[in-house]
């Protein structure tokens, strides 16, 4: 089974570190193993881990809120939209009944210089 070779593996790295940080391979070993260097010999396969800085947490984002209007600003805003709205619809009366009166004086114009009935034969 490949888990267990890996475990053996892991185990051997493990006990070699030990060994080699300490200077220690008899306690490493089990009362069991022989105190002979050469018995001991233990194949590791070098591992290059790559070690990353934890990373600190993402900052909650700020979110800007307006400051809290007074009422007599929202008043004397909501006062100066409906003046700007008055405004406009005065506006767009005053130009419907200027092209109202235009088109109006153009049709009794074209009525005025048309020539009369033809008369039936």
């Amino acid at each position: 089974m490949k888990w267990i070779r890996e475990r053996d593996a892991l185990i051997a790295q493990t006990m070699a570190f030990v060994q080699s940080v300490t200077g220690r391979k008899d306690d490493l070993l089990g009362p069991d193993a022989p105190s002979d260097s050469s018995a001991a010999t233990v194949a590791v396969e070098a591992v290059m881990v790559e070690i990353k800085p934890p990373q600190p947490p993402p900052q909650p984002q700020l979110i800007q809120l307006s400051p809290q209007r007074a009422i007599g600003d929202f008043r004397t805003e909501m006062q100066a939209r409906i003046a700007n709205f008055r405004k406009h619809q005065e506006r767009f009366e005053r130009e419907r009944e200027e092209y109202c009166a235009e088109t109006l004086t153009k049709l009794r114009a074209a009525l005025r210089d048309a020539p009369g009935p033809l008369a039936k034969k």
